[in-house]
């Protein structure tokens, strides 16, 4: 295959504005799906996607397209995720390609994601071709979206193309301006193999697949290949294009994008991001890989029946082999029995994984409620990595707590900016700059006779945690839902945390533990005791609900005891024999409060899972 005649290109867009039904008019034009198997979304195979209406996982599909010069070209598309949480897809989509379509929507305009993703493709060096979506509709304004195009990303007039993806008016353009704009693969056929693995399924008879784009020699079946990071070698069991099912072919090429059964069974023995080379004639050097995944938000997962636990565990392995993001290790709770702490991108990638382990493997599911990883400095120097409250070293031992940042950026229209600023001065947020974005040229009128409307970029800097606690929902809340948010983890930074244990009777309830800033504490313990008094049922004593910060107790409630009616035999005679009973009755319950032990029904657990939300 002449790498002259291959372009590889991706779509990139912010959630909702049309990605997956633009690849669709692809298929069509292409021929690459015949019109009685076409189907909406047809690349999004996931059910919970369809539902959705989003893309989770990033797919790839290998066209035909006749340009006008009269050549038919390879087109090698790789739809990606919208969601800020699997921006980790985009950037792996956007390794294997030369260049991307940037996508706007022409009635919402530029938003959070569509920057970001911007400034991504800038860092991959890849050539954007800008497009306004969704011209059809009538409230769309295409011409004033295209201004915001030129003033935000700096394109020309005559470089943005016009589209409607849902009819396919303009969509022959787009695959001729990907000809025409975009650079061929720069990869030589004839030198050492090397191939870049963007992501990776699990085949239980072929092993793992992987998705690669070839970057220099070829692959062939049978071929015995070695993974440049493990070491480890391999014979292909098959070679593939994405047609757009996986179809077997004899060899791919420099420049080409397909799929490689490995055989091997470990996804530990072939990585995203590795380089495959041939073991007979290695390459020298790997490809550039990806940035280590880091989870970002940690929750614990629990089966409601603790025989399904191997289940869970079977469940668990199997989805991480398809999703690398996914981080898993056993974990012990008083409260819910055994299960796993789960590491996830984000909230939305929790929602995900949380669902697919309920309708594809069957199983009914406590989750507990997300929190955030610290970075725990001890008086001896050495730094430790907490993702779960009760494993904090105690506070004699701990010299910092540092907690994850973020760069959070705010799109909106100009009306909202007073309640944005609001929202984020009742956060732990520092105001970092604010930009104006023109819908038109100063002054200018719609076609309403109404001034253009003004879009504003708000860029903040906040901890993560404050993300768990409702904070998109107010977002969406407070602008009537015309805010758009993305975000990226800048690092650690040194915090005033502690942790709030919770006692029940004088026990620390390890499963109820928290981090939370020193200001906030107090107020987070007594919500948190007060639900709890309403949620465990009365004993036959007292049971104090304390808690504490250390040794110190910061709030506290009592469950009041059941008390007998001891006296109802009594109908008269003398009070001394009243007396007498009612002491006996004391004695018996200052005995069964020091030997007895309060257990917190699961029901009591999952209704303190909602204060976060609350606050």
């Amino acid at each position: 295959m002449n790498p002259e005649l291959i372009r590889n290109f991706c779509i990139i867009a912010h959630i909702d504005h049309g990605k997956s039904t633009l690849a669709d008019r692809f298929l069509e034009l292409t021929g690459t799906v015949r019109p009685e198997d076409m189907k909406d979304q047809f690349m999004d195979q996931m059910e919970l996607e369809r539902e959705r209406g989003i893309t989770i996982k990033g797919k790839a599909v290998t066209m035909s397209h006749r340009a006008p010069d009269g050549k038919v070209y390879q087109l090698n598309l790789i739809d990606t995720p919208g969601h800020v949480d699997f921006s980790y897809e985009v950037t792996r989509a956007l390794a294997a390609c030369e260049g991307a379509i940037l996508v706007v929507d022409a009635s919402q305009g530029v938003e959070a994601q569509t920057i970001a993703n911007s400034l991504l493709a800038l860092q991959y060096n890849l050539e954007p071709i800008p497009v306004v979506n969704k011209i059809d509709l009538p409230q769309a304004e295409p011409e004033r979206v295209a201004a915001q195009m030129q003033q935000v990303f700096g394109f020309k007039e005559d470089e943005v193309l016009f589209v409607s993806a849902k009819d396919g008016t303009g969509a022959r353009e787009i695959l001729d301006a990907v000809v025409a704009r975009i650079p061929a693969p720069k990869g030589n056929p004839q030198d050492p193999l090397r191939a870049l693995v963007f992501d990776s399924v699990y085949n239980p008879y072929k092993g793992i697949i992987g998705h690669i784009r070839v970057t220099d020699g070829s692959i062939s079946k049978h071929q015995r290949i070695r993974v440049m990071s493990s070491s480890r070698v391999s014979e292909i069991v098959e070679v593939g294009v994405f047609d757009p099912f996986p179809t077997p072919v004899d060899t791919l090429y420099a420049g080409q994008v397909g799929y490689v059964a490995t055989g091997f069974k470990d996804l530990s023995e072939c990585g995203v991001g590795d380089t495959f080379t041939d073991n007979a004639l290695p390459a020298a050097e790997p490809l550039p890989g990806y940035v280590p995944l880091k989870s970002m938000v940690f929750a614990g997962l629990y089966p409601s029946d603790g025989e399904e636990y191997n289940k869970l565990r079977s469940a668990l392995e199997k989805l991480q082999l398809n999703d690398a993001a996914l981080t898993m290790e056993p974990e012990n709770s008083t409260a819910l029995g055994f299960g796993y702490r789960c590491g996830f991108l984000g909230l939305m990638h929790l929602e995900i994984v949380q669902e697919r382990l309920e309708r594809e493997y069957d199983l009914d599911l406590v989750i507990t409620a997300p929190g955030v990883g610290y970075e725990v400095l001890l008086n001896n120097g050495e730094t430790i990595l907490i993702d779960n409250p009760s494993n904090l070293p105690s506070p004699n031992d701990v010299k910092e707590i540092h907690e994850p940042m973020l760069d959070a950026t705010i799109v909106a229209p100009e009306r909202h900016v007073g309640a944005i600023m609001e929202l984020m001065h009742s956060r732990r947020t520092e105001f970092k700059r604010m930009e104006y974005i023109q819908g038109m040229a100063a002054g200018a009128k719609g076609d309403t006779g109404e001034a253009a409307t003004t879009r504003v970029v708000m860029e903040y800097t906040m901890p993560l945690v404050e993300l768990l606690t409702g904070f998109f929902d107010q977002l969406k809340s407070k602008t009537q839902g015309y805010a758009s948010l993305d975000y990226t983890f800048t690092g650690y930074k040194r915090a005033s945390l502690v942790k709030v244990d919770i006692l029940v009777n004088h026990h620390p309830v390890e499963a109820l533990s928290m981090i939370a800033h020193r200001d906030a504490a107090e107020s987070l313990g007594r919500a948190v005791v007060t639900g709890l008094k309403k949620a465990i049922p009365r004993q036959q004593f007292e049971v104090p609900l304390q808690a504490a910060i250390g040794s110190r107790v910061i709030a506290r409630e009592t469950v009041k005891a059941l008390r007998k009616d001891v006296l109802a035999k009594c109908y008269g005679g003398d009070i001394t024999r009243k007396r007498k009973l009612l002491e006996k009755q004391k004695e018996g319950k200052k005995r069964m409060k020091m030997v007895g032990r309060v257990e917190i029904p699961q029901e009591a657990f999952l209704t303190l899972l909602k204060i976060g939300d609350d606050n």
